[in-house]
């Protein structure tokens, strides 16, 4: 693999995390953000040289500070919000016990470009230039493009490993067949129909429905649709119509859901409607939480392509007409 392929996938894994983190959040689902807080003080460290640990373990959410580097005296800041009064928010704490620290701000999903032009109030003297010690994935990359290519390497090597690759396929599959299963004898709200739909562009669709965080995920996810069309071709196969239970269920939170928020918090809702559809099952035995929430992305995002849920851009298709 050569420098240009290692930083393809480092911007698309960043990005990705970034993504997942911003939507999440809008949908106070903040068990990205925490892991954040790990996830940036090892990635950081490799990156900079630095020791930094997670302090809200040591000290129970310390207010404004999550990490803590006493050899090279920094402390931190981990956001998702990334505006002037977050920052002097944090810097307006009682952070006497840091005096000749050096303050670092981390955004994990907002580019922060101009926050590092403005002036920040700092009442107890940190070391902090905006310039500098303003970070975000954007300025994170510019760094990782530079680097020669053994360090692009451990950074590869690093994210690989923290933020996962494709899932293993087979465990996927089988995870898809027992949730297709609980889901099909779950008694989905009544008084959405099948209709006929006709060929369109999966890009054109994402774009005409405003899709713009919720792109990210049906690029990763439609991959699966033809092993979804293998598990529903089997079920039917056998005379049990699985796919139409299935695909009209999750039509029928689409519709139940009616206008909400953006498109992407529709979307995203959808994925959260069918996680607590599974969970409350009574046939549901329990799996890992990310394999759950993957599988009913996998399923939400299914549901998009075969034009069940949100607009088809080339017919007046919409499950709310």
């Amino acid at each position: 693999m050569n420098r240009q392929k290692y930083f393809n996938f480092i911007e698309e894994k960043l990005s990705i995390l970034a993504t997942r983190i911003e939507m999440r959040g809008g949908l106070n689902i903040l068990d990205l953000h925490l892991h954040s807080e790990n996830f940036y003080s090892h990635f950081l460290n490799l990156l900079f040289g630095w020791d930094l640990r997670n302090y809200n373990k040591e000290q129970h959410n310390v207010a404004g500070i999550d990490l803590v580097d006493t050899t090279n005296n920094i402390v931190a800041q981990v956001s998702s919000t990334a505006t002037r009064h977050k920052i002097e928010s944090a810097l307006a704490k009682d952070l006497s016990i840091f005096k000749g620290y050096s303050f670092k701000f981390i955004s994990i999903s907002k580019d922060t470009k101009d926050l590092r032009t403005k002036t920040f109030s700092n009442p107890y003297d940190l070391t902090f230039s905006p310039a500098d010690d303003i970070l975000d994935i954007p300025s994170l990359l510019v760094l990782i493009g530079t680097m020669d290519i053994d360090r692009q390497k451990d950074v590869y090597d690093f994210l690989k490993k923290e933020l996962k690759n494709e899932p293993d396929p087979e465990k996927v599959e089988s995870n898809l067949t027992t949730i297709i299963k609980i889901l099909s004898k779950e008694n989905w709200s009544q008084g959405v129909s099948g209709f006929e739909t006709v060929p369109y562009d999966i890009e054109a669709k994402i774009s005409y429905n405003q899709l713009d965080t919720a792109r990210v995920l049906i690029d990763d996810y439609k991959i699966h649709y033809h092993r979804i069309e293998k598990i529903y071709s089997d079920f039917d196969r056998q005379g049990v119509n699985k796919s139409l239970s299935i695909l009209n269920g999750i039509r029928t939170e689409y519709v139940t859901l009616g206008p909400v928020g953006s498109p992407d918090q529709c979307f995203f809702l959808i994925i959260e409607e069918v996680v607590q559809k599974i969970r409350a099952s009574a046939n549901y035995t329990p799996i890992p939480e990310e394999e759950l929430t993957l599988c009913a992305q996998i399923l939400v995002v299914d549901a998009f392509i075969r034009c069940k849920i949100f607009k088809n851009p080339l017919g007046n298709n919409d499950a709310r007409s």
